[in-house]
């Protein structure tokens, strides 16, 4: 359930999408019962997007927020994001579109999966604009255009090399006659890296040498490569607008390197009941983590349906992930559970946690990307997979929900502070 504080309400409301917005006494008691918080920090996801923006003058950058922002919030990230100057906007569905268009009345939105036959009104209700890349989805957007007068307008997405989605080179020629004799509808031409985290990967420069040939054949059409990663490719990749993804919400862009992004998110979970358990015991389905010596276990409220994955197990032979428990990294002890992991938590001072008390699951050291590393994926995955059963609060942004996590862990049987105030963003830099 999200939890979004909101100083113009006056008293709860659920929402059809789960969620709760509330005044402050709510949220402060929604937070006391949560097994889980999630904090979205809209301002880093803010001070990341401008990072992009510099690296990238005198290209726009434009936001990718699909899959609900890629876990963090689809109608609150593109609100903070637009704030800032945020003017263009990419999702994957027409559905994510309307979310996106509830958020940014004016904002020109794409939706990546293209166009479908019998669409077009939805597209024209909302005024967003499809990313065709098959020439039976131009034929079908023509003739709804042609039978409705519409003029929102399309991309064309051309495959350079990445052999997913896209116009191939020789069909995206044969739509220059049509660029040339103008009114033709196509207000952005791109193509997608498939290797851009890679930085002397040739596949990047055969993709840009193919798309830069055939974008300059599309006169006075802005053209679009550039992902999170191909940003940091340099000039030549970016084109006149950049697209970052990942990267707007922590993910690191250039993995041969330190992140230049700030941390967007900190999940907590709690601890549900702490054991002690003696040497030799095991702990966990099929009994795979042995005890080595009278150890202390915490079991905490959070498992693989909250996008914590079974993959970060600890077992006799291999080292789990870990978590940070009153200050101190702990790792986990025996398989994760659906709802539930176990850690290990015998070297803290026998007072310093109790049930009830949070421990951190990502933040104070521990990034979405080292995360991804014990999942044995990538920090997209972690991002996307976050599970809707945590409490989720919103920091900066153009509504702030302030938490006093400290008071949280240090009395259990408080609940969390919480005020909202207004905050509008900057203009940007």
């Amino acid at each position: 359930m999200n939890i979004v504080s909101d100083p113009k309400l006056s008293d709860p409301k659920l929402t059809g999408d789960g969620t709760f917005q509330s005044p402050d006494a709510n949220l402060a008691a929604a937070l006391a019962s949560a097994n889980g918080v999630l904090t979205v920090d809209l301002d880093a996801i803010v001070a990341n997007w401008r990072k992009l923006e510099k690296t990238a003058v005198p290209a726009e950058c434009g936001g990718v927020i699909k899959a609900d922002a890629y876990g963090c919030g689809v109608e609150p990230v593109a609100r903070a994001l637009a704030t800032a100057g945020c003017k263009t906007f990419f999702v994957a569905t027409l559905e994510e579109a309307r979310a996106a268009r509830a958020a940014v009345p004016s904002a020109a939105i794409y939706v990546l999966n293209g166009f479908f036959q019998n669409t077009g009104e939805a597209y024209a209700k909302i005024d967003c604009r499809p990313v065709i890349g098959d020439l039976n989805e131009l034929a079908e957007w023509d003739v709804f255009c042609r039978r409705t007068g519409w003029n929102g307008g399309a991309a064309i997405h051309i495959d350079t090399g990445m052999h997913r989605l896209g116009l191939t080179v020789t069909e995206a020629q044969g739509l220059i006659p049509r660029i040339n004799a103008g009114d033709h509808g196509i207000t952005l031409v791109m193509s997608h890296l498939a290797s851009a985290e890679q930085l002397n990967n040739p596949v990047n420069v055969r993709q840009l040498t193919a798309f830069r040939e055939i974008a300059s054949l599309f006169t006075g059409v802005p053209t679009s490569l550039a992902n999170s990663s191909g940003v940091y490719l340099g000039a030549p990749f970016q084109f006149d607008l950049v697209r970052p993804g990942a990267a707007l919400y922590g993910v690191n862009p250039t993995p041969e390197s330190d992140n230049p992004m700030q941390p967007v998110l900190e999940l907590k979970a709690r601890i549900v009941q702490m054991r002690n358990i003696e040497r030799g015991e095991t702990v966990g389905y099929g009994g795979t983590w042995t005890a080595r010596r009278p150890t202390r276990i915490a079991v905490v409220s959070a498992g693989y349906a909250d996008g914590y994955f079974r993959a970060a197990s600890a077992n006799d032979g291999t080292r789990g992930a870990e978590v940070i428990v009153a200050g101190r990294r702990c790792p986990v002890a025996g398989r994760i559970s659906m709802d539930l992991m176990a850690i290990d938590i015998t070297d803290l001072p026998p007072k310093a946690v109790r049930r009830g008390h949070m421990v951190t699951l990502i933040g104070e050291g521990i990034t979405v990307d080292e995360l991804a590393h014990h999942f044995g994926t990538i920090g997209y995955e972690v991002l996307t997979s976050l599970g809707r059963r945590y409490a989720r609060i919103y920091r900066g942004g153009t509504a702030e929900a302030k938490t006093d996590a400290a008071n949280t862990d240090a009395d259990a049987t408080k609940a969390p502070a919480a005020t909202a105030e207004s905050d509008a963003a900057a203009t940007p830099s």
